[in-house]
Parts: C-alpha cells; structure tokens; sequence
C-alpha cells in the first residue's frame, strides 16, 4: 500500500490549506489562528532576524507581524499572493519600520547631545559675559552706573531715569552717554576695534 504524501507545513495549517486558515483566522478561529502561527511565526521571525540582527528585536518584530495577522487576516487577499508571501511582507514592513524608528531615536540622541554641548557652551559664554558686564558696570561713577541700569536693564525712559535720580533732563543724558561709551571700550577686547 502506498503512503498518502503528507502536505508541506508551509502550504497548509494543521490540515487545511493556509487560505482556508486565513478565512477561519479573519473568523476570530484561535485554533486557526494557532495553526497559522505554527507554519509562519519562524518564517516572520528570519526576515526579521535578517534585517535587525538582533534576536530579541526579531522576536518583537514577528511577534507584532504576527498580531498583525491577527487583526487583519479579514483584508487577506488570495488573488494578490500568498498567506507566506502576506506574512513575510507585513514582517519585513515591521522590521524595517523598527530600523528606522531605532535610527531616527538614534539621531535624536545625537542631537540632543550636540545642542545640550551647544546650551551649555552658551550658557557658559553668557555667564562669562554677564561677569564680564558686572566688572564693567563697577568701573563707571555712580550716577553713570544708576542711569545705565534704569534705562538699559531696567527699560526707564530718560525722563523716568532723570526723575528717579532726582536730576534734570539734560543732566542725566551725559552721564548715560559717557556710561555707554566707558561700557564699550570696557567689554571691546583689546585689538578688536
């Protein structure tokens, strides 16, 4: 007697071929859906393997490729390939939506490392300049520091400033003039101007 040739597992579930599967899977068939499991889940699990290097990413990748078929095994269309071809598909996809996210928080990374470098290398500068101010502004005479400050860090108008200091108008626009001038020879490095 001669042995009824077995089917591949990769044509068909445990015993009916892997269209049929898909139909009883889109049913909401856990068994189905088991045997379809059985027959892909490796098969996604290599192409994702193949494209991430890395087993524990792989076995991610095709666990989701396989929750995919799950959910969409309704839109399964046998006129357009495959279950093999459907599967290994959504798997790919899957893999190589994972590379990009991976790289793009790669060059997230990176880039927030360059402008945390760059905040704090401003931050620094700003520092050194905010001193370097400080110094200047102690070199001016009294009221030439007290005009300055209302009026450039303070935002007081001449007249305000002039009022606050109890002087005249034309009395405190010297003062602010010689301020400034002394600020800017103080904080001009030497050579550069």
């Amino acid at each position: 007697m001669s042995e009824t040739p077995r089917p591949s597992p990769a044509t068909t579930g445990r015993h009916n071929p892997l269209p049929v599967v898909m139909e009883q899977v889109a049913d909401g068939d856990r068994d189905a859906f088991s045997a379809l499991y059985d027959v892909a889940a490796s098969r996604a699990f290599g192409i994702a393997l193949r494209l991430l290097r890395n087993p524990a990413l792989a076995e991610e990748v095709a666990q989701d490729a396989m929750v995919e078929l799950w959910r969409t095994a309704a839109r399964y269309d046998p006129g357009r390939g495959s279950v093999e071809t459907w599967t290994l598909t959504i798997a790919h996809r899957r893999a190589v939506d994972r590379v990009r996210r991976d790289r793009a928080g790669k060059e997230r990374d990176l880039e927030d490392a360059r402008a945390s470098t760059i905040s704090f290398d401003a931050t620094a500068e700003t520092a050194t300049r905010h001193t370097d101010i400080r110094g200047c502004l102690l070199s001016l005479t009294d009221l030439q520091r007290q005009a300055v400050v209302l009026a450039f860090y303070e935002g007081y108008s001449y007249p305000e400033v002039a009022a606050l200091l109890e002087v005249t108008l034309p009395t405190i626009k010297a003062p602010i003039r010689d301020g400034l001038r002394r600020l800017r020879d103080c904080l001009t490095p030497v050579g550069a101007a």
